[in-house]
């Protein structure tokens, strides 16, 4: 592969002597990927020096009893002094032998790094062993001129319809009738399954939303709920009592039930006939929209600018998997542990959206887990990546960018700005927005550079999620 990674297999690093740097030498060890115990020893012959230093700064500064400022014994300032004295040396030689230390490997530091004093004292030379992550050195592969195919497609008056008909649902209103069920109509019932004689919840006991239900309303479309169920009840009414069978798919969401038949018991208790409000001017007004012309605009145009972004997701995945395919490295644990435990949080949060029971949830944490780790994994590589992009390209990210993206951000998410800025200082999260803006950036040189070929629609595989931020 192009781009040779150092980071997994670097061999221990030899002694550095280096006359520029205040301390004798610095040795390297690796403890893990990314990780490495570095160890500095500054001469002794610095670290008096350093001692002297500072102690005639508390000897011009001392105040003791029967002397002027300044002019108190030295031996009486050394024996006063002592522990602030050897603080003081200390607080001075360490910061500067750690920072001398990574830049002598050119170390990019993650997180904060574990110092252990191995020996300090005046006369003898200051021993530090430093344990610290670091960013992996890798070489960035070109990621100019990168190839990448676009679909063609563009928003149909079909697809506007179909946007329109999905708001006309989100206004039906549902009336209790006394007659037969009819397509199209919602359906209130109890309900109780079996498979094999056995109730559901004995096979899957996370799925008890699936075993029986009270009250529960389903519509009459073929796909609602189980595959083939609601067909079953047309033309009962309240009161009657059915017998529906259902054969779960085989890629059925609780695998415990998957390529089985089941059973239901159902009560019918209320047929509700559904009130679609009419496509009218009136209609368009509820949505802020002058009239029904004004509204079609208005949702071609964010149909459109939905297509374009699901063009360049598409684009972006495409040029990151060919990134990807360049270079090898191996990745820090901290990253990964972090980014996994955000990847967890986000496909918790999704099927709760989608309506999807905890029990269910609850089950399948070996899945989510493995899931959340493989993604975390690409993404976390992917920011690295960028990085690397970032910086060869020497992008820059203003005060003012990142301001505007507040903006955006706090009002697409409904949220006073002020609010929304102290919640990001609260969390410690502002430097979030300078890496998303950086990593925009990043984007658009990939974007610039790449050789894109337009290709007819369903030529591509439907665009992936947008890759992670860095």
């Amino acid at each position: 592969m192009a781009g040779g990674a150092r980071c997994r297999a670097w061999p221990d690093v030899p002694v550095v002597k280096r006359k520029a740097l205040f301390f004798v030498n610095v040795t390297v060890e690796n403890l893990a990927p990314c990780q490495r115990l570095v160890r500095v020893e500054v001469d002794a012959q610095q670290v008096d020096a350093t001692f002297e230093e500072i102690t005639k700064d508390f000897s011009r500064q001392a105040a003791l009893p029967g002397f002027r400022p300044g002019k108190a014994p030295r031996s009486m300032v050394v024996k006063r002094y002592e522990k602030e004295i050897q603080e003081e040396v200390r607080r001075k030689l360490m910061p500067k032998a750690y920072q001398e230390a990574m830049q002598a490997h050119k170390f990019e530091v993650l997180g904060e790094p574990d110092v252990e004093e191995i020996q300090f004292a005046k006369g003898q030379p200051l021993q530090l062993a430093i344990k610290v992550e670091i960013v992996p050195q890798f070489d960035l592969p070109e990621y100019k001129g990168l190839a990448a195919k676009r679909e063609t497609q563009q928003v149909a008056d079909a697809d506007i319809d179909r946007a329109l008909g999905m708001l006309q649902q989100r206004e039906t209103k549902y009336e209790t009738v006394a007659r037969p069920l009819q397509t199209g109509d919602v359906v209130v019932v109890n309900y109780s399954g079996t498979v094999d004689g056995k109730p559901i919840l004995e096979l899957a006991p996370a799925s008890k939303g699936l075993a029986e239900q009270k009250s529960f309303w389903i519509r009459t479309e073929p796909d609602n709920f189980i595959p083939g169920f609601a067909p079953q009840l047309l033309g009962a009414q309240a009161g009657d009592k059915r017998t529906v069978t259902v054969d779960f798919p085989a890629d059925f969401v609780t695998p415990q039930l998957a390529g089985l038949k089941g059973v239901y018991e159902v009560e019918i208790l209320e047929v509700k006939a559904s009130q679609v409000p009419p496509l009218d001017d009136e209609f368009a007004k509820r949505y802020e929209a002058a009239d029904l012309a004004t509204l079609r605009a208005g949702v071609r145009t964010d149909l459109e600018n939905e297509l374009n972004s699901k063009k360049q997701r598409s684009v972006r995945s495409q040029l990151m998997d060919t990134l990807l395919s360049r270079v090898d490295f191996e990745l820090p644990e901290s990253a990964l542990k972090a980014e996994t435990q955000r990847m967890i949080y986000n496909i918790v949060s999704e099927n709760q959206q989608r309506g999807v029971p905890k029990e269910v949830i609850d089950g399948q944490k070996e899945a989510v887990f493995q899931a959340a780790s493989n993604a975390g994994r690409t993404r976390v590589k992917i920011n690295f990546i960028l990085r690397k992009i970032i910086q060869a390209e020497g992008l820059q990210v203003t005060q003012e960018e990142v301001s505007r993206l507040i903006y955006h951000l706090a009002t697409v998410r409904q949220i006073p700005v002020e609010e929304f800025v102290a919640d990001l200082k609260e969390r410690n999260a502002v430097g979030e927005l300078y890496d998303q803006v950086a990593t925009e950036k990043a984007f658009g040189v990939l974007e610039a550079n790449a050789v894109i070929e337009d290709v007819p629609p369903g030529t591509l595989s439907p665009a992936p999620e947008a890759p992670a931020q860095a």
